[in-house]
C-alpha cells in the first residue's frame, strides 16, 4: 500500500515500510507505545496466582480486587487523557504518560503489603489510557477512507501487548530465578524493571519523531488545536450530550471490556479448570492476543469498505454484525470442556472481539470532530467500565469463570443491537465525503 504521503496532509494510504513521513512515524511509534502500556499494565496478570498471590500471601478476594483496581482508574485516566489530548496535544500527552507508567510499573517492585500493593496496581492501571492517544494520534493523521484500518491496526498491533505479557513475564520471572537474581516467589519483582526501562526509551522516541498533526505541534499551530468557540459548550460537555457517544461506550464495553477480562483471568482459568502450569497457560493466553495481528485491522478495514459503499451507517452496521458475533462466539467457548476445542473456541471468539473493536474506533472519528479527544475518552473509558463490572459480577455472584463467561455471552449479544440506535445525517455523510475527495485530489496532485 504505497503512495506519496503529503507532508502537511492526513494521508490517504497506509505504507507499512515508510518511516520519513510524519503519518507514518506517528503510525508505527503510536503501536509500540500502545503495546508496551499494554505489555505493562498487564504485566502482574499471569504472576498473579502462583507467583506474586503467593509472595504476598493474597486471598482469591484480593486478587479480583486488585485487576478491578487496576483497570478500574484507567476509566478516570481515559476520561481525563482525552481532554488532555485536545489541550497539549497526543505528543506531550503520550510522553508524560509513558514516564510516569515507567516509574508505576517499576515501582510496583517495592510492594510488601496487601495496602502498598494495591496502590501500585492503581498507579499502573493509568497506563492504560494510552488507547485513547493512540486512537486520538492516528486519527488527525489519516483520512476517511483509511482511518478504520489505521486506527484498528495501531490499536490491534497494540493490544498484543496483553497477550506477550502472558507469554512473556513467566519466562522473564523464570529466568530472575534461575539466575540466582531473587527467589522464585519474589523474582517477579526485578522482572518488572524490564517494560519500564523499554517504556522510558520510547517515550525519547515519541517525542523526537512525532508531531500533534501533520503539520505540526498544537503549540506552533495553536489554530489547529480543538477549541470551543464562545457561547459553546465546552469539548467534553458536546461529547458527553451526544447520545451516540455513550451507545459506542456501551458497545465497548462488551468488545474491549470483555477483552480486558479475558485477559486478565483466561491465565488462571487455564490453570484451575485444565490444570496447566503458569508458563503453559500463559503460552495458551498468548493465541487469544496474538489475534491483534490482524483481527482489529480486519473490522477497521471492513468498516472502512462498508462506509466506502454505504456511508457513515454503513460502518455501523458491522459494527452491529460482529458485537452480536462475539456474543455467540463467548457462549461457544464457555461450553467447551476439552482443552483442544476451549483454545480453538477462545481464538475463534478473539476474532470477532478484535473485530468488534475496530469497527467501533472506525466510527468513533465521525461522532464529532472538534471534540475527537473527548469521544475517544468516553468511549474508551467505556471499555474498562465493562471490564470492571465483569469481574464486579464474578466477586460477588460466587459463579466460577466458565458460568460467568456464558451469562457475559448473552449480555454482549444483546449489547450489539444497540449500534441500531446510532445515526447519521445527511450533514454529517456529505462532510465524510467531501474531506475524502479533497485529500484524494491532493493526493493525485501531487
Amino acid at each position: 500500500m504505497k503512495t506519496v504521503q503529503l507532508q502537511n496532509e492526513k494521508a490517504t494510504k497506509i505504507n507499512l515500510l515508510d518511516f520519513k513521513s510524519v503519518q507514518m512515524r506517528t503510525f508505527h511509534l503510536s503501536w509500540i507505545a500502545f503495546f508496551l502500556c499494554f505489555f505493562g499494565w498487564f504485566s502482574h496478570a499471569p504472576l498473579m496466582k502462583s507467583t506474586i498471590a503467593v509472595d504476598l500471601n493474597l486471598t482469591s478476594a484480593q486478587t479480583t480486587i486488585a485487576f478491578i483496581a487496576s483497570v478500574g482508574v484507567t476509566i478516570f485516566a481515559r476520561l481525563g487523557i482525552g481532554n488532555l489530548c485536545d489541550k497539549i496535544g497526543p505528543r506531550k500527552s503520550y510522553v508524560y504518560l509513558l514516564v510516569f507508567g515507567a516509574i508505576a510499573v517499576a515501582g510496583s517492585a517495592f510492594a510488601y503489603t496487601w495496602e502498598t500493593y494495591l496502590l501500585s496496581r492503581l498507579a499502573i492501571g493509568v497506563i492504560g489510557a494510552s488507547f485513547v492517544i493512540t486512537q486520538y494520534h492516528t486519527s488527525v493523521m489519516f483520512a476517511p477512507n483509511v482511518i478504520g484500518i489505521a486506527n484498528a491496526t495501531t490499536a490491534g498491533w497494540g493490544n498484543l501487548g496483553g497477550g506477550v505479557t502472558n507469554a512473556t513475564m513467566p519466562l522473564i520471572a523464570s529466568g530472575v530465578a534461575a539466575f540466582g537474581l531473587a527467589e522464585a516467589t519474589e523474582s517477579w519483582r526485578i522482572a518488572m524493571y524490564i517494560p519500564a526501562a523499554i517504556m522510558l526509551v520510547v517515550a525519547f522516541l515519541y517525542w523526537k519523531y512525532t508531531t500533534d498533526c501533520p503539520k505540526g505541534n498544537y503549540t506552533d499551530l495553536p489554530t489547529e488545536r480543538p477549541q470551543s468557540k464562545k457561547g459553546e459548550k465546552g469539548l467534553f460537555l458536546t461529547a458527553a450530550s451526544d447520545r451516540r457517544v455513550w451507545i459506542l461506550f456501551a458497545m465497548y464495553a462488551g468488545c474491549f471490556g470483555m477483552e480486558l477480562f479475558v485477559t486478565g483471568k483466561a491465565s488462571t482459568y487455564y490453570q484451575e479448570k485444565f490444570s496447566l502450569s503458569q508458563e503453559a497457560a500463559g503460552f495458551v493466553v498468548l493465541f487469544f492476543g496474538a489475534m491483534n495481528l490482524f483481527a482489529r485491522s480486519t473490522g477497521g478495514w471492513i468498516a472502512d469498505k462498508f462506509g466506502k459503499n454505504s456511508g457513515l451507517n454503513g460502518r455501523v452496521k458491522i459494527l452491529v454484525y460482529v458485537v452480536v458475533a462475539e456474543g455467540i462466539a463467548l457462549l461457544l467457548f464457555s461450553q467447551m470442556n476439552t482443552l483442544g476445542f476451549a483454545i480453538a473456541s477462545m481464538v475463534f471468539f478473539s476474532l470477532f472481539v478484535q473485530m468488534a473493536e475496530g469497527a467501533t474506533y472506525s466510527v468513533v472519528p465521525f461522532i464529532n470532530r472538534k471534540a475527537l479527544g473527548a469521544v475517544s475518552g468516553i468511549v474508551g473509558a467505556g471499555g474498562n467500565v465493562g471490564a470492571v463490572l465483569y469481574a464486579q459480577y464474578l466477586l460477588r455472584s460466587g459463579a466460577s469463570l466458565q458460568d460467568a463467561f456464558f451469562t457475559f455471552g448473552f449480555i454482549v449479544s444483546s449489547v450489539g443491537f444497540l449500534g441500531l440506535l446510532i445515526k447519521f445525517s445527511a450533514e454529517d455523510e456529505k462532510a465524510a465525503k467531501d474531506e475524502q475527495n479533497r485529500l484524494e485530489s491532493l493526493s493525485k496532485a501531487a
